[in-house]
């Protein structure tokens, strides 16, 4: 990988000058990059942001976060999706607190025994908060290092991303670890986009870019197909009482854990009020949505009933407008039917 060689000056000169303010990078304190890099899995940054500042306002140290009750917290992550991760950071908090005494540790083989932090996490933790000199490879950064060396290996495969690691791994400037991996990131997040559209014109290493001049940018980097998803049926039952809607808490572990939610099941069941005790005095089907999960895809639709009266199954809790917007953290892949809830809340649902 000869063309990595030529990146490092480049590279950071372009950094210097075209790097984004972000609210961790102006602070980058070791409690601060973890919590961002976490957030930021899966996540844009421009959704994270609002996310960020509330979390550091509710939450502001390590201990803290080990001590929030677990419905504050997911709150707090509500919208953000991928819940395991809010999880596993007040598990780490409580690690650190237990281990180090409220202080993450200045060591990448001890960042990586924490819950939730992988080799990424720690490399980012260790780099831009303690200069330690590691790579963090994410799949922005993959995707940089194949087009830039014409690596043509599956950036999904193990062998891959160690390989391309220990490249980097070489060319990391001891100096200047953090904003290096930071300038990784940023080159793949804002110029060397994913699907065939980056900004060669504007890439600090478009002289010895192999996949430019190649012509390989649309091929690079190889990923294999991901498998198809599985889908799935749901009706969603919205049940309404006296301006209260139903909410269950879904199992500690799997899909969503933890979290509450409306309940629903799969269309192909039968009788389920019955079995739940709730007598129905009116109900309609309402409206549709569908919310895609990493493996599985809901196609949902609403069915809307009003209850005789407000027995629930064991666990369950009837919830208004303010308990819905203040305590219970109902997931994103409900969001299609806010709508509907929001006009049975307030009555203007006539459920025939």
């Amino acid at each position: 990988m000869r063309e990595l060689e030529q990146l490092p000056i480049p590279l950071l000169a372009w950094y210097h000058e075209n790097a984004r303010v972000l609210p961790w990078r102006s602070d980058p304190t070791p409690y601060h990059v973890w919590v961002s890099e976490i957030m930021l899995q899966q996540t844009r940054v421009a959704a994270v942001m609002g996310y960020y500042s509330r979390f550091m306002e509710t939450l502001p140290d390590v201990a803290a976060l080990a001590a929030v009750e677990d419905d504050v917290l997911m709150k707090l992550w509500q919208g953000l999706g991928y819940y395991s991760r809010a999880r596993n950071l007040k598990k780490a908090a409580g690690q650190v607190m237990e281990r180090y005494g409220g202080a993450l540790p200045a060591s990448y083989e001890e960042l990586l025994t924490l819950a939730g932090v992988g080799e990424y996490t720690a490399g980012a933790i260790a780099s831009i908060a303690f200069g330690i000199p590691v790579p963090a490879v994410d799949g922005n950064v993959l995707r940089v290092v194949a087009r830039i060396a014409g690596d043509e290996g599956d950036i999904t495969l193990p062998a891959t991303k160690k390989r391309m690691g220990q490249a980097l791994q070489e060319i990391i400037p001891t100096a200047m670890p953090g904003a290096f991996n930071q300038a990784m990131m940023e080159l793949g997040a804002t110029v060397c986009l994913p699907n065939g559209a980056p900004l060669c014109d504007k890439c600090p290493a478009a002289g010895f870019c192999a996949a430019l001049a190649q012509d390989k940018i649309d091929l690079l980097p190889v990923k294999a197909p991901k498998k198809a998803r599985r889908v799935e049926e749901r009706t969603v039952y919205l049940i309404f009482h006296e301006g209260r809607v139903a909410l269950r808490r879904r199992p500690e572990k799997g899909l969503l854990a933890g979290l509450w939610e409306y309940p629903n099941e799969l269309a192909e069941k039968t009788d389920i009020l019955e079995q739940w005790g709730i007598i129905p005095t009116s109900q309609r089907w309402g409206g549709t949505g569908k919310h895609i999960f990493t493996h599985i895809e809901w196609h949902m639709t609403a069915r809307m009933v009003q209850a005789a009266g407000d027995t629930l199954p064991p666990g369950w809790v009837w919830a208004d407008g303010p308990a819905l917007r203040q305590t219970y953290a109902v997931p994103n892949a409900f969001q299609s039917f806010v709508p509907l809830v929001e006009a049975g809340l307030a009555g203007a649902e006539t459920l025939t």
